[in-house]
């Protein structure tokens, strides 16, 4: 497979294409505008559909009925326009439809910046939108994984029946990188995938298909609310064996960094360049962010490692929480922060554990 070099908005809109994705509905926003732009080209290439709706509002609504039909459809916002979407993307989960969204996120709250931030985390993880659904939420630190996830996203999805998050930031969508791109789904693949959900389907003649099992949120009676709700339960259960996590120079660490995205990438720098000082210091970092990998954080031997230092592009941290819940008080824990459109610096991190040993 060959290598090329690409945006990772345009990467990721690309791997989507090559995963049969067939359907998009965005609208515009920084910094995740070159993903519209890029399916718009793109899609009337292999016969799929790019619609620019009058708002997010709007484009996720078509999502919701393309994914209906059976089709594999996607969006893409950042941060205040994920808050648009929310509604619609709980009618997604709440219908049991899939769909891959990604959010290149930005500062805020409100409006924000338009720089890149990593303070939609909460969002991602805990409400994307109203009824407590979950969903799978992928974090890249490069634009191959950014590749990756994108295109193992639909398949979730489909087997899952439930909405997929990219969650992304203004750093993976702006870089170039050389990436290696997936087998493009041929067409006959594509309709064998459309064709297996024809069962579920919203298809239009049910004479047809007397057995599917279409749901239309908001028309179940209290009782059917409540069984819909014990089912998703079960399903977002059996994620425990899809927690994904890298845990990096842990086996000796003293002091343990916790970071995602960018972030952990960066963070993953200032490790090696500790280490060259002889400073024993080591990288756990979430790729699934929901899940949560607890257990990784919760095995470390607290009686060497001495402190956690979690890195966040976001002010107030936010993934802190998780990683509370994980260490349990077993050892100070402490953040290395930053937010508006600022970067997070390794020498930041540097810094910050130099500190930590004093």
């Amino acid at each position: 497979m060959t290598r090329v070099f690409m945006k990772g908005c345009e990467a990721i809109a690309e791997a989507a294409v090559r995963a049969g994705c067939r359907f998009f509905a965005g609208y515009p926003i920084t910094p995740q505008n070159e993903i519209p732009e890029y399916f718009a080209r793109r899609l009337p290439e292999v016969n799929g559909t790019f619609v620019q709706g009058e708002s997010e509002v709007a484009s996720i609504s078509m999502v919701y009925g393309a994914a209906s039909a059976g089709i594999r459809a996607m969006t893409s916002s950042s941060s205040p326009g994920i808050s648009l979407k929310s509604e619609g993307i709980s009618y997604c989960a709440a219908a049991r439809i899939p769909m891959v969204y990604s959010n290149i996120s930005r500062g805020g709250p409100g409006v924000g910046a338009i720089q890149p931030a990593q303070m939609d985390y909460l969002q991602a993880t805990k409400a994307s939108g109203n009824g407590g659904f979950e969903m799978l939420v992928f974090a890249p630190s490069t634009v191959q994984e950014a590749v990756d996830m994108t295109y193992h996203a639909f398949d979730y999805a489909d087997r899952d029946r439930n909405p997929v998050l990219i969650l992304a930031d203004g750093v993976i969508g702006a870089m170039m990188e050389p990436v290696v791109l997936p087998e493009m789904k041929s067409e006959e693949e594509v309709r064998s995938i459309q064709e297996a959900k024809r069962v579920w389907a919203c298809v239009g003649h049910k004479l047809d298909y007397p057995n599917r099992a279409w749901i239309e949120p908001g028309h179940w009676q209290t009782s059917d609310m409540q069984r819909a709700n014990e089912e998703a339960a079960a399903l977002y259960k059996s994620w425990e064996k899809d927690v994904q996590v890298e845990c990096y120079q842990t086996e000796d660490a003293q002091i343990v960094i916790t970071a995602y995205g960018i972030s952990a990438r960066i963070a993953k720098s200032a490790v090696n360049l500790l280490r060259k000082e002889g400073i024993r210091a080591g990288l756990i970092r979430p790729i699934t962010v929901h899940p949560f990998p607890y257990d990784a954080i919760a095995s470390l031997d607290y009686s060497r490692v001495k402190a956690i230092l979690d890195v966040e592009m976001s002010i107030p941290a936010q993934m802190l929480q998780d990683v509370q819940l994980a260490v349990k008080d077993r050892c100070p824990i402490t953040t290395c922060l930053c937010s508006g459109g600022n970067i997070m610096g390794r020498e930041m991190i540097i810094d910050a554990v130099k500190n930590l040993l004093k």
